[in-house]
């Protein structure tokens, strides 16, 4: 199972202040909260409370009657401060208090948020408290949540977002993988912690495929859709605009041809998308050649949902009578090395981060990042405060980095309008000879085979 080590730290250290706290952690659905809250409050004091999707008087009766639960009182309380006012430690320490998905309670119709902030300033309760309000809604959470607390902006002391699990973090949770199949694992699920600790380490990338995503009792198979319409309506628009952009319209206007759809529809439902990290408009790295960067990209930036728009979703008809393992050998087989291409780019970004973080590069980076062009692509470009660059080119899918490759690197440095102290040449397979030569040679030209990753 993954541990969120870093958030279980952050949290510890919070509770163990001297103060009362309000503390906001949020994540999208799958992200290991529950796991993350369990381990965190064992040995402590705590009252859990898991928000419904109901009325505002339903809610507030669900949570007095688990209350009087916990506490073992009778009076029904008629409002959220009275509850509060029965609440107590039982051994005197700090308290912690959870909301759980606190979407469906804290509303701007109910005073709920009012009372956590009360409790907090000990005007309900004398002891020390630790308020977790917790959602697995990104956009409640970025969007509505400061909406509902105005200007009681500053009541809420922390907030920490359960990202998805890095690169590094998916190798540990498969130490039997090899670093090709720990790639190829992350481009189709990408970091989603309930999805990696399903996914079985001990099986080939096929055979999770066909157990998870082509098998309609699999965990994934309606998983790509059922996210969506978690946080949105009109599925079936959104659906056409993911399937449009897999099938490579990654523009306002191809997009704009493909679905039908006007461009300001289009544009407002990117928005809607881009609010819980399902796409994302590409930004190119700032360089001096701004005339020769391509513009206005969408790309799906969930792994998951990427791979099934990609692969599967076009060919559901195929899949309802096909067995999984014949799918997969026709429609995913041949193609998933060009698919995951563009993963072993965000891989190499992620390791040059870190040896950026632990000091092992030429020079300190402030920002990653990578330069489209309109004709030639620089993968990762590191660049320093004074604005001195490193850069890297990534070769996932051919059977040797090509001396070529390097050229057209080198053209689209031009074309960019940068120079660089150190050209990194990452490659899945080999290196051709000339490159070997070269990197011998030139010190500033770095080869970084997959295994070192």
């Amino acid at each position: 199972m993954v541990t969120r080590t870093n958030e279980l730290k952050r949290l510890e250290a919070i509770y163990q202040s001297e103060v009362s706290n309000i503390v906001l952690m949020y994540g999208r659905l799958g992200s290991g909260k529950e796991s993350l809250m369990d381990t965190f409050t064992t040995g402590k004091s705590y009252f859990y409370y898991r928000s419904r999707q109901c009325s505002d008087a339903k809610q507030l009766s669900y949570f007095d009657k688990q209350m009087r639960e916990t506490y073992s009182y009778s009076k029904i309380g008629q409002s959220f401060e009275e509850c509060f006012k029965n609440f107590r430690s039982k051994d005197g320490s700090k308290h912690i208090v959870i909301i759980d998905e606190a979407q469906f309670s804290i509303k701007k119709s109910n005073e709920l948020f009012q009372s956590l902030v009360s409790l907090k300033n000990r005007k309900l309760y004398p002891g020390k408290v630790m308020v977790l309000i917790v959602s697995s809604s990104i956009v409640w959470a970025e969007n509505t949540f400061p909406e509902i607390i105005g200007n009681q902006k500053s009541a809420v002391d922390e907030t920490i977002k359960l990202e998805n699990l890095s690169f590094l973090d998916v190798v540990r949770a498969f130490p039997d993988y090899t670093v090709a199949q720990s790639v190829s694992t992350y481009g189709i699920i990408g970091g989603v912690a309930d999805y990696v600790d399903r996914w079985n380490g001990k099986k080939q990338i096929k055979a999770n495929v066909c157990e998870h995503i082509l098998s309609s009792t699999g965990f994934l198979y309606k998983e790509a859709e059922g996210y969506i319409s978690t946080e949105l309506r009109e599925l079936s628009c959104y659906n056409t605009i993911l399937g449009s952009i897999a099938s490579g319209n990654e523009k306002l206007n191809d997009l704009f041809e493909d679905t039908g759809y006007s461009r300001a529809k289009i544009s407002v439902y990117m928005k809607n998308l881009a609010a819980f990290d399902v796409v994302d408009k590409v930004v190119s790295f700032e360089t001096g050649g701004w005339d020769n960067t391509k513009k206005g990209v969408y790309r799906i930036v969930d792994p998951y949902i990427n791979f099934w728009f990609t692969f599967v979703y076009p060919h559901l008809s195929e899949l309802t009578y096909r067995q999984p393992e014949s799918f997969y050998n026709e429609f995913i087989a041949p193609y998933l090395d060009e698919y995951l291409q563009s993963y072993f780019v965000d891989v190499c970004r992620e390791y040059l981060h870190l040896l950026n973080v632990v000091g092992q590069l030429p020079i300190k980076l402030v920002k990653i990042g990578t330069w489209i062009g309109k004709e030639g692509t620089i993968d990762v470009i590191g660049q320093s405060s004074n604005r001195e660059n490193v850069v890297g080119i990534c070769n996932w899918a051919e059977k040797q980095m090509s001396y070529s490759r390097y050229e057209e690197l080198l053209e689209s440095m031009k074309k960019a309008r940068i120079t660089a102290n150190t050209i990194y040449l990452f490659s899945a397979t080999k290196f051709d000879s000339k490159l070997v030569e070269l990197s011998k040679e030139n010190k500033s030209v770095v080869l970084v085979d997959m295994t070192e990753l």
